[in-house]
């Protein structure tokens, strides 16, 4: 089943630090099959409040997921993000094809 990373970030200083961040990035997802499904862009807020960026990565399933965020090549380069950035980061499964809003009732 399909697993996903997802930042939802602000307070982003985009300076040099970031831009190698960004640079460095997509070669530490490649070994993992891990591609960009969202990355920041307009949100058009119909509910409620935001403010930030939203980024969603998607894996093949969640082992591969795990392991790229603890890989060397990734842990060597999340500090350039950490430390000009603000936010949450999570790793959450997919749902299966067919999933109905009622499976979740058991």
């Amino acid at each position: 089943m399909a697993a996903y990373a997802i930042a939802h970030l602000a307070g982003v200083e985009l300076g040099p630090e970031i831009v190698a961040y960004l640079r460095q990035i997509d070669a530490t997802l490649a070994p993992y099959e891990g591609r960009y499904l969202i990355h920041g862009g307009r949100a058009e807020v119909l509910e409620g409040a935001w403010e930030g960026d939203l980024i969603v990565i998607g894996f093949p399933d969640m082992g591969r997921a795990r392991a790229w965020y603890a890989s060397e090549a990734y842990r060597r380069i999340l500090p350039l993000r950490t430390g000009h950035s603000q936010g949450s980061v999570i790793l959450i499964d997919g749902v299966a094809d067919g999933h109905r809003a009622t499976d979740i009732l058991g």
